[in-house]
C-alpha cells in the first residue's frame, strides 16, 4: 500500500473513531497518539523504500572507477638532409593520429589497478603510439599500452609493478633520457612525502631466455631521488639526482635489429660497444614572470662506460594552456652525445630520434576549448657527426591538435 492509500485510510479511520468517540476530549488524544505513530511509521517506510531504489552497483562502480583518455591529430613535414641531398627526395609530408584511452579501479584502500590502450600494434615501436593515416582508409591497430597494480603498503610508499609510464622525475617533462611515450616493463618502488621523493626501478627489455634456457635476459635498474622547496613566495624548485644501469654492452640492437640509433655499435658484430651507466643531475624551477606561470629547467646526464659520453637540455616554458584562448611558448636546447643515453629510448622527434644529436625545439600553444588546444613545433636539429659518421640538418615541423579527457 502507497503513501496516498494509507492517508486516505487513515483520515477514514479518524473521522470514524471520532464519531464513535462522541467528541470526548480523552478519546480525541488518544487518536491523536495514533496519528502520530503512524505518521512516524510513513515517514520511516519512504527513508527505507528510498534507500532500497538507490543503484548502490551503480554508485560503487563510480566510486572505484576512473576513466582518462586523449586524443591528437598530427600534420608534420620533414626536412632530412641526408634524404633529400638524394636525387629525387622531397621534404616528407605526413598526417597521423594518436588515441590513448585508460582507466583506474580503486580495488581496495591501499591497492590500485590500471589499463590503458593505444593506437599501434603488438611488438610496435616502444616510444610512439602514432598511426599514419594511409592504406586506402584501412583500419588502425589499437595495442596493449599500460597494466599494472599499485600497492600503498606504507604512508607515502607504493609498488607499482607490470606495464607504465615512466615514473622517474623528468624536469620540464623533457625525453632526454626516456621518451614520454616509453612503457617501462617491472617494478618500481615509489616515495613521495611531497617535498622529498625516490624512486627505485627493476626492469625488463628482456625477461624471456627462451624456450632453451640460453637467451639473453636484459634487466635495467635505475634509482633518483629529489627535493622540493620553496625560493619564496612564488617561486618553487626542484632538484636530485638519479642513476640508471643499461648493460647493452655485447647485446644485440634493440627496438630495431639494424639500428643503434645513434649509439656506438661494434663494427665487426653489429651490436653495441659500451654499457650504459648514466649518472643525472636536474632543476627545475616554477614561478610567475609578469603574472605568467614560468618554468625553467636543466637535465645533464653522463655514461661512466662511453667516450662520446655526454648530454643535456635546458629550457623554457611560458604559460600554461587549459582552457580557451590561453597562450603559452616553449623553448629548449638539447645536446646529446653518442653513447650519453640508450638511443632507442630517448626522445623519438628530436633529431630524428636516438643519440648522437643536437640542436633546438622551439613552440607555441593556444587553447581552443577546456583541455583542447592547435599547438606547432619547430625543431631545428643535426644529427651525426660522431665516430667519422657524417652531420646532416634534420628540420620538423609538427602542428597538432589535441584534446584530453
Amino acid at each position: 500500500m502507497n503513501r496516498t492509500s494509507l492517508c486516505v485510510a487513515l483520515t477514514a479511520l479518524t473521522f470514524s473513531s471520532f464519531s464513535v468517540a462522541g467528541g470526548h476530549g480523552d478519546s480525541i488524544a488518544e487518536l491523536k497518539a495514533q496519528i502520530s505513530a503512524l505518521s512516524k511509521r510513513l515517514d520511516s517506510m519512504d527513508k527505507y523504500t528510498t534507500t532500497m531504489s538507490k543503484p548502490k552497483n551503480r554508485s560503487l562502480w563510480e566510486d572505484k572507477i576512473k576513466w582518462n583518455g586523449d586524443f591528437r591529430y598530427r600534420y608534420e613535414q620533414i626536412d632530412n638532409q641526408e634524404k633529400t641531398d638524394q636525387i629525387g627526395k622531397d621534404d616528407r609530408n605526413r598526417t597521423r593520429i594518436r588515441a590513448r584511452f585508460g582507466l583506474t579501479a580503486q580495488v581496495a584502500e591501499d591497492v590500485k589497478a590500471g589499463i590503458a590502450l593505444a593506437t599501434g600494434s603488438r611488438g610496435g615501436d616502444p616510444i610512439s603510439s602514432n598511426e599514419t593515416l594511409t592504406g586506402g582508409n584501412a583500419d588502425k591497430g589499437i595495442a596493449l599500452d599500460q597494466a599494472y597494480i599499485s600497492w600503498a603498503f606504507a604512508d607515502n610508499t607504493a609498488l607499482i609493478a607490470g606495464k607504465t609510464k615512466v615514473h622517474y622525475f623528468k624536469p620540464g617533462k623533457n625525453s632526454l633520457i626516456y621518451d614520454g611515450d616509453l612503457r617501462p616493463e617491472g617494478a618500481h618502488l615509489k616515495y613521495d612525502n611531497k617535498k622529498l621523493f625516490a624512486t627505485a626501478g627493476y626492469n625488463f627489455m628482456s625477461s624471456d631466455d627462451g624456450s632453451s634456457g640460453n637467451g639473453d635476459i636484459i634487466e635495467t635498474y635505475g634509482a633518483q631521488a629529489g627535493y622540493r622547496f620553496k625560493l619564496g613566495e612564488d617561486i618553487n624548485a626542484t632538484v636530485g639526482l638519479g642513476y640508471y644501469s643499461i648493460p647493452l654492452e655485447g647485446s644485440s640492437f634493440q627496438v630495431d635489429s639494424s639500428k643503434s640509433f645513434g649509439n656506438t655499435e661494434d663494427g665487426s658484430t653489429n651490436k653495441y660497444l659500451y654499457n650504459y651507466e648514466i649518472s643525472q643531475v636536474f632543476a627545475e624551477v616554477k614561478t610567475k614572470i609578469s603574472g605568467v606561470k614560468t618554468t625553467f629547467y636543466g637535465d645533464f646526464v653522463n655514461n661512466a662506460d662511453g667516450k662520446e659520453d655526454t648530454g643535456y637540455v635546458l629550457g623554457i616554458k611560458a604559460g600554461k594552456v587549459k582552457n580557451k584562448g590561453d597562450f603559452g611558448l616553449s623553448y629548449a636546447y638539447q645536446d646529446l652525445e653518442a653513447d650519453a643515453v640508450m638511443g632507442a629510448h630517448t626522445d623519438s622527434d628530436f633529431g630524428g630520434g636516438g643519440a648522437d644529436t643536437r640542436g633546438s625545439k622551439i613552440s607555441a600553444a593556444l587553447g581552443l576549448s577546456k583541455n583542447t588546444k592547435l599547438q606547432a613545433t619547430y625543431f631545428d636539429t643535426e644529427y651525426g657527426g660522431a665516430n667519422n659518421t657524417t652531420e646532416y640538418d634534420y628540420n620538423r615541423i609538427q602542428i597538432d591538435l589535441k584534446t584530453k579527457f
